[in-house]
């Protein structure tokens, strides 16, 4: 009774509880919420002082008394604490009405988690989010929800193959008939590709740039293909066609004096390369591992890719020349995870099959 009480009152959501962004997607309205997973507090009293992009902006321009903290890390939770009161802040937020019926922050909580976390580490969502405020959650697996999000058909026997390039993790599983026959989670993506870079800089130019540059260069110039970039064209001051530059400011190593440099698409890919390489690899892997009567269901159907890593400018087109299998990127790709987890809401069926409990499906 209470529990139907708290369903009239209370709005069920869907959580991609991400290292880079979190997203939150409300029964009956669609996404609602998209913010970055970061948090700004008071290092001695332990306050509040900011959640998502208006904490993200303080990042590395903290001064002592502020710490900002990303509390996930490879798609696991690295501060409990941080991740509750991220977690509460967004259950509240939609929960906002101006209607003379006020909402009762109780939801349902469905959230995206990586498929190679521990128990441990998936009791400790679970427990954020019910500390959180959530009256019932629902772990599921982030490829099978990507799947759902991304309209593929996971109930039939034909196979079919997701990768999930995440800013903590990439996800990548062949799913069929509503389960997952082989799935693979590294620890290596987005946040690798921004250290890729920071390396890259400070090696070949000797200037040291921080973590948002060296997001908004991968964002900007990041491609994984010489032809990435032929059809936009390019201003190319060089005349080198399909190529894109940019002006970055850093620090100089050896003076500690401010530098501007200009870079290239060209040296962008150079030093995403490696990355990128290990991630195809891991897929290869992936389909060797396959059963044979799905690989070839996969090769008909394709690889779909989601997730930001998959915005990279020719990604898609240097992962299909190295595995030999077409692969396509679903659309808007960033929220497939988060639309999934919605959908599950709505289908009470599907949820009671994909759903992760103590560990096992």
């Amino acid at each position: 009774m209470l529990d139907y009480l708290f369903s009239l009152l209370s709005h069920d959501v869907g959580i991609d509880l991400g290292t880079a962004n979190t997203l939150v997607y409300v029964k009956g309205k669609g996404i609602l919420i998209r913010e970055a997973s970061v948090v700004a507090r008071h290092r001695k009293t332990g306050q509040i002082l900011a959640i998502g992009e208006e904490a993200k902006k303080m990042l590395g321009r903290s001064p002592a008394t502020i710490e900002v903290v990303r509390p996930l890390k490879d798609g696991v939770i690295a501060d409990f604490d941080a991740t509750e009161v991220m977690l509460k802040h967004y259950i509240l937020q939609v929960h906002e009405s101006g209607k003379a019926i006020p909402r009762i922050p109780k939801p349902r909580v469905v959230v995206g988690i990586p498929s190679g976390v521990t128990e441990v580490e998936r009791r400790a969502v679970q427990e954020a989010a019910l500390s959180a405020g959530a009256r019932q959650c629902y772990l599921i697996e982030e490829p099978m929800a990507a799947a759902i999000g991304a309209g593929l058909p996971i109930d039939g026997a034909g196979g079919v193959m997701v990768v999930d390039v995440g800013g903590g993790t990439t996800e990548m599983a062949v799913i069929s008939l509503g389960g997952i026959v082989a799935n693979k989670s590294i620890r290596v993506a987005g946040d690798e590709l921004d250290e890729a870079v920071v390396h890259y800089m400070r090696l070949k130019y000797n200037v040291l740039v921080g973590e948002r540059t060296a997001e908004d260069i991968k964002i900007t110039l990041g491609n994984a293909h010489m032809k990435a970039f032929e059809a936009v064209g390019g201003e190319e001051e060089s005349g080198s066609k399909g190529v894109k530059f940019m002006v970055i400011r850093g620090r100089d190593i050896e003076s500690g004096l401010p530098k501007s440099i200009k870079i290239s698409s060209t040296e962008v890919r150079e030093a995403l390369m490696p990355v990128l390489r290990e991630i195809v690899s891991m897929v290869a892997d992936l389909i060797e591992e396959t059963p044979p009567e799905l690989v070839g269901d996969i090769l008909e159907r394709g690889i779909v890719m989601c997730g930001g890593g998959s915005l990279i400018a020719g990604f898609d087109r240097m992962m299909s020349e190295e595995t030999r299998v077409p692969v396509f990127v679903t659309e808007d790709p960033m929220t497939a995870v988060v639309r999934g987890c919605g959908r599950v809401l709505d289908d009470a069926k599907l949820l009671g099959r994909v759903k992760v409990v103590g560990g096992l499906r």
